[in-house]
Formats: structure tokens, sequence, C-alpha cells
């Protein structure tokens, strides 16, 4: 199966979890040189829930297409995405946390999904229709225990 195919198939069954945020409860930000310098929240991430929604399938799946040394506990690593190990020596918070909000501002042909975007979508299930995958503070989460991932 192609790279493509893969990184599409693990995008689908992503998307298959539970939205979070609705249009109401999305939090405005700034990009900044294609980054989220602040907080999306203002309270810290926490590392542990962060660890907690990249390996729920039903949420931030990022094994779907990730591997890194400190999830080998995980089964089904994709080889889509870059490794996670080392993440935090190779991006700064505020590159991550872009990274997580809409990927496609980083790296425009990537097949990972927005996990803080409700808009700009195409042929979006009505329960979806409006949502965000995650949470603002789970975004922060993600970015926290990310920021853990060092060589």
């Amino acid at each position: 199966m192609s790279l493509f195919r893969r990184g599409m198939t693990a995008a689908c069954v992503l998307l298959a979890g539970v939205a979070a945020a609705s249009a109401e409860d999305i939090v405005s930000y700034e990009v900044v040189d294609g980054t989220i310098p602040k907080s999306l929240t203002g309270v810290p991430g926490d590392p542990a829930a962060g660890r907690k929604a990249v390996i729920d399938r039903r949420l931030g799946n990022c094994v779907a297409c990730h591997t890194a040394t400190e999830l080998s506990d995980q089964q089904f690593h994709g080889e889509v995405g870059p490794p996670l190990d080392g993440v935090a020596d190779r991006w700064d918070e505020a590159t991550l946390r872009m990274i997580i909000v809409n990927p496609k501002m980083v790296y425009e042909g990537t097949v990972m999904p927005a996990f803080y975007r409700n808009d700009g979508f195409h042929r979006v299930a009505p329960k979806f229709a409006g949502k965000t995958i995650m949470t603002a503070q789970q975004v922060e989460d993600v970015v926290a225990y990310l920021m853990t991932l060092k060589d």
C-alpha cells in the first residue's frame, strides 16, 4: 500500500472519532510567522493527558502515522509521518502548536488532519460539521507531551 493511501486510511480512521469542539467553543488564536506562539487556553498543557490523546484511537491517534520509542507499548505504529522521537529538538512549542492545529500551514501537501480547525472542509458528515477533532486544552496537552520527546 502506498504511503499516501496508508496516510489517507489513517486520517479516515482518525476522523471516525468523536468531534470535540463546536463552533461556539472555538478559541481564536493569532498566527505569527507560521506559528501559534500563545497558548490556546492560557493554561499549561498536561503531558500525561497529552500522551493519552496521542494514543487514543478516537482522538489524536498519532500512532496511526507516527512511530516513537516512548510509545513502543502501543500497537500499529504507522510510517506515513516522521518519527516523534526528538520532535521537541526539531520544533519549538509555537511550531508544534501550529502543526497540531493545522499542519497544512507548515506542510502544504500533508495528509495529517487539522486537529483544531472547523471550516474549509468538503463532504463533512453532518455530525462533524463545524466541529474540531480536539478541544483547545487537548491541543495544549498534546503540545506539552510532544515537548517531552527529546533526543
